[in-house]
């Protein structure tokens, strides 16, 4: 195995992985811990001659202030203070993440993050675990993904289900923006000596055709995910739209001094790293499929990206995970460099926190877990990062994450987002995205005229005109 083109340029990043598990829940019985980080420890050892020595965890929010502001449970806390000793007694550099969606009940009872002041209790929170544990922690992520709470929940209703409000809800991502500014500073000014940053979903995607119209569906697609939320935190504006609208200022929650905070500089960003999508514009969707899959393919996912002048479709030939991802070991590199040429030096360090071949299926033909192929898998995909390495671009650290963690998330809407449902297969349809389609501004539906062309009909409009509903 030659490993001259990975060691060298992915030399000097910090190896890790990542875990969802609460520093200050109650921990897991013993035979239970510690096997993903030893799994994934193996697995870079073995490849690439390096041992993770970082291990990344959630606080625990919810666990470590149970009865509202001000409040801390002091058995939670010293469950913290024992994780992080420990860790550091065995040789392991912490990392910690504040956020993992998850929000106190008395905050998420209180509108969550569509309610400003949770920004506020947020950055409070960061204040006070900063002033704890800032003398033992080598990296702080504020929080885990910035799309989930806000995005998925107040925006689509993901999940929780049923509590989305459409665009009105992107008041949540504004708010959660200025959590993560005050977080930083807040973190700054407890005197913590590990690097700040926080997580964003990285999205990329192809065309699926030639089309012009399918390379602009690619930029909305990427518009509406990386530069919703990266153009605030590098540039200081919110994102506009190709109409001249910044759908999260409509929204009217932004006030004078915001973005500038929103703004405050990080000592790195996290990337968190699933599936490329196969991406066109939706009039291009009969041309992209055959006719018998068109209607599969306007699930309740691209019933509501249809709406913003997108639609995501399966690639041609290409191997797929369990849950429909393609495998594609490019994909995190074309992503990573799309998102250079978008900022620039304005991007600070770039780690990769959250990523692994996630898929339960993997397995050998005694039934045990495939150690080759996750391997193979996993090289294929570093060695392309390691050439963007190569050519400049600062990516400072990679973890893997494991692969139980989000398994709600990973069951019910991954094969969805990919559209990758074999034929053979009635497309799944849970519960919960179907809510979509029937409330508010996603009571959309989708018709096609007599020409063949999709298009999406605003509900009332639609009711007016005797379409049903979707």
């Amino acid at each position: 195995m030659n490993d001259g083109f990975l060691h060298d340029p992915l030399r000097g990043l910090d190896w890790g992985v990542a875990t969802a598990d609460a520093l200050a829940a109650p921990p897991p019985p013993p035979s239970e811990r510690g096997g993903h980080f030893r799994q994934w420890t193996e697995d870079m050892r073995q490849l690439f001659g390096v041992t993770a020595d970082t291990h990344r965890m959630v606080a625990g929010w919810p666990q470590l202030q149970p009865e509202g502001p001000g409040t801390w449970d002091p058995v939670a806390l010293d469950r913290c203070d024992r994780a992080l000793d420990a860790l550091l007694a065995d040789g392991v550099r912490p990392a910690v993440t504040l956020l993992d969606r998850n929000l106190p009940p008395w905050l998420d009872a209180a509108g969550g993050w569509l309610d400003r002041d949770t920004a506020e209790h947020f950055a409070a929170y960061a204040a006070e675990l900063g002033r704890r544990f800032g003398d033992r922690v080598e990296r702080w992520i504020t929080s885990t993904d910035l799309a989930g709470p806000t995005l998925a929940d107040h925006v689509a209703g993901m999940y929780p289900p049923r509590r989305g409000i459409g665009l009105a809800g992107l008041a949540s991502v504004h708010h959660i923006l200025l959590a993560n500014g005050l977080a930083v500073q807040a973190l700054g000014g407890a005197g913590v000596r590990g690097r700040i940053g926080t997580t964003v979903t990285l999205v990329g995607g192809y065309p699926a055709t030639d089309d012009p119209y399918d390379r602009l569906a690619v930029e909305r697609l990427e518009g509406w995910t990386n530069q919703l939320f990266l153009d605030p935190l590098l540039l200081g504006g919110h994102m506009v739209t190709e109409d001249d609208v910044s759908p999260v200022e409509a929204t009217g929650c932004v006030r004078p001094g915001d973005l500038e905070t929103i703004a405050t500089r990080q000592d790195l960003l996290g990337l968190s790293w699933h599936t490329p999508f196969r991406v066109t514009a939706p009039e291009n969707l009969p041309r992209v499929l055959p006719t018998t899959r068109c209607p599969g393919a306007l699930n309740e996912v691209n019933r509501l990206l249809v709406g913003l002048g997108f639609a995501v479709v399966p690639f041609d030939d290409v191997e797929t995970t369990a849950y429909g991802w393609p495998i594609i070991p490019e994909g995190l590199a074309d992503a990573v460099a799309g998102l250079h040429d978008l900022y620039g030096e304005l991007l600070p360090p770039l780690s990769v926190i959250d990523n692994g071949m996630a898929d339960l299926d993997l397995v050998d033909d005694s039934g045990h877990s495939d150690d080759t192929r996750r391997r193979s898998l996993l090289r294929a995909r570093l060695s392309w990062l390691s050439g963007l390495v190569a050519a400049g671009v600062e990516v400072c650290g990679y973890e893997y994450w494991s692969v139980l963690d989000n398994l709600e998330a990973k069951f019910r809407y991954t094969r969805l987002y990919a559209m990758a449902v074999p034929d053979h297969e009635a497309p799944p349809r849970p519960a919960i995205p179907s809510d979509w389609v029937h409330r508010g501004v996603f009571a959309d539906a989708v018709v096609t005229d007599p020409t063949g062309r999709l298009t999406l009909v605003p509900a009332a409009a639609a009711r007016s005109q005797g379409v049903p509903a979707p």
